[in-house]
């Protein structure tokens, strides 16, 4: 076997290197807003910043003195944008991938803390992806990834638990954080499955105008959720608080608008499994976070022994 060393996949990969270290600090840092705010206030926060972001972004394309014709200017499609799929298949990945999904991973943070539900989300999705990946997109995994999966799937019990099945009785405390925490690896495996069939279907929609559209629906999917829950005035009040302005500048610039166009981008490029299997790492960035912030967080010998295994099973997925 061959390890091809394409410039374009190298690129790739050090771009999702970059997201997960983005994202396995965005844990930590909704741990510390969470001080603040409720979680459902937090996450539309988040979209609030990356919906800005995204119409400043335009703006700017627009005072550009060379216009740079598009895809779709170049090579005339049908309006697929205004079908009923387009638009039913944009509003499935904002609910999943984002309002719902936000609030569910929020939720848990708050609960539970950072670490385990950066575990639970990045350990549990790759595996769903990959099974989506294969009835939907008919993507091959032989012996070796196979064998990876299963050695992840090991790992992220020992990460998860420190081989205490405990911590998943109803008495526990935690016990609905990790009820939360276990919808968000379905929930963004449904996202990323919705999105590779819009890039497959609508080839000629960019990463960039999806994503745009997926951001204002959840943001609008979020107020609505915000204003019935009673937590408008909370979120008024506390808008230019220096934490949470911050926090949000991180969550919905760094993390939302540049941490999802890679994993969108890389989805298209690459196979969904090797993407996905960039998350194994996401939690150890989390877990050093919180431990150089002093977030309260336990690491015990099962946790390094587990961390050991999903290194591993990584590699294997990530072998040719």
């Amino acid at each position: 076997m061959n390890i091809k060393l394409d410039s374009n996949v190298i690129l790739i990969y050090i771009l999702l290197i970059l997201m997960v270290i983005f994202w396995g600090f965005s844990f930590v840092i909704v741990h510390i807003a969470i001080e603040y705010i409720p979680p459902l206030s937090i996450a539309l926060y988040r979209l609030v910043v990356a919906s800005f972001s995204f119409i400043i972004i335009d703006i700017c394309r627009k005072f550009k003195k060379t216009s740079v014709l598009t895809k779709s200017q170049l090579n005339p499609q049908p309006n697929h944008k205004s079908s009923k799929t387009f638009w039913f298949l944009i509003v499935l990945a904002s609910f999943t991938g984002v309002s719902l999904y936000l609030f569910m991973l929020y939720s848990a943070v708050e609960i539970i803390g950072p670490s385990i539900p950066a575990f639970f989300d990045c350990l549990v999705a790759p595996v769903i992806i990959a099974l989506f990946s294969l009835i939907f997109f008919r993507e091959k995994l032989n012996k070796l990834k196979i064998l990876g999966f299963i050695l992840a799937s090991i790992g992220s019990y020992f990460l998860i638990t420190g081989g205490d099945l405990r911590t998943f009785t109803p008495e526990s405390p935690s016990f609905f954080g990790y009820i939360f925490i276990l919808t968000t690896p379905l929930l963004w495996a449904t996202y990323s499955t919705v999105m590779k069939r819009v890039k497959k279907t609508y080839d000629y929609v960019s990463d960039f105008q999806a994503l745009k559209f997926i951001t204002y629906l959840g943001c609008i999917e979020l107020f609505f959720f915000v204003l019935i829950s009673n937590q408008l005035p909370i979120f008024i009040i506390n808008f230019f608080n220096i934490t949470l302005l911050l926090s949000g500048l991180y969550l919905g610039l760094i993390c939302f608008v540049f941490g999802y166009y890679i994993w969108n981008y890389s989805q298209k490029k690459i196979e969904s499994s090797k993407v996905a299997s960039f998350l194994y790492i996401e939690p150890f960035f989390t877990l050093l976070f919180s431990y150089l912030l002093q977030r309260s967080e336990i690491i015990v010998i099962w946790n390094i022994i587990g961390a050991i295994i999903v290194f591993t099973a990584v590699l294997m997925i990530n072998y040719k």
